[in-house]
């Protein structure tokens, strides 16, 4: 499998805008089945965290006030990131905030985005549900640290990636997982993966 991106983000709220902004992000890069590089920041929008998002994530204002500004850590999560294929789960959010920060910098996404949720849904149809967390539990996968810190969650959604390729290879017989065969296996439904991963093979 080729170089991966997995990155989560924590926020103030669902929907970015001037009063929704990201304050944390995760970003682990994916080579050769492991975790080979890290980035992590808080960041700074001067956008109030509501408490209850600080009860979930432990995120507080005052850690906030002395994070390095959005616009910093977006930029240096950008270069990060280059221009490998993106991972997240559930990453229809993680996506907006991407997009949307990056254009507030005057820099737009290149590269697609794969989704481990609807990855999970597919090809872990067993599994009690697919959050994050449960798989995590469900799976026996290694703990990687407080649920809802970007880092964390990053790392988690990765080595779930990495259980969805053994799957891939292992139990449906695909030599070369890619984040593009991600990307197509996740727009198919459920009931059709077993014909979508028999034409693969036969490519």
């Amino acid at each position: 499998m080729e170089p991966i991106a997995v990155i989560d983000f924590e926020t103030t709220g669902i929907t970015p805008g001037d009063h929704c902004r990201a304050t944390e992000i995760g970003v682990v890069i994916l080579e050769g089945g492991r975790i080979v590089d890290r980035y992590q920041s808080l960041m700074n929008a001067g956008v109030r965290v509501p408490s209850f998002i600080e009860g979930l994530t432990g995120i507080t204002n005052a850690m906030l006030r002395e994070a390095p500004p959005i616009a910093q850590v977006m930029g240096e999560a950008a270069d990060f990131v280059g221009d490998l294929p993106l991972l997240a789960h559930n990453a229809s959010f993680d996506q907006k905030f991407w997009d949307s920060e990056l254009a507030r910098l005057g820099r737009s996404r290149r590269q697609a985005f794969a989704c481990s949720l609807l990855l999970a849904r597919r090809l872990l149809p067993e599994a009690p549900n697919h959050k994050l967390g449960t798989l995590n539990s469900w799976a026996r996968l290694p703990n990687t640290g407080k649920a809802h810190r970007a880092l964390a969650d990053a790392e988690m959604a990765a080595n779930l990636t990495l259980l969805l390729a053994e799957r891939l290879h292992d139990q449906h017989g695909i030599a070369e997982v890619s984040h593009g065969l991600f990307c197509s296996l996740q727009k198919v439904p459920a009931a059709k993966i077993p014909e979508a991963l028999r034409r693969h093979r036969g490519a």
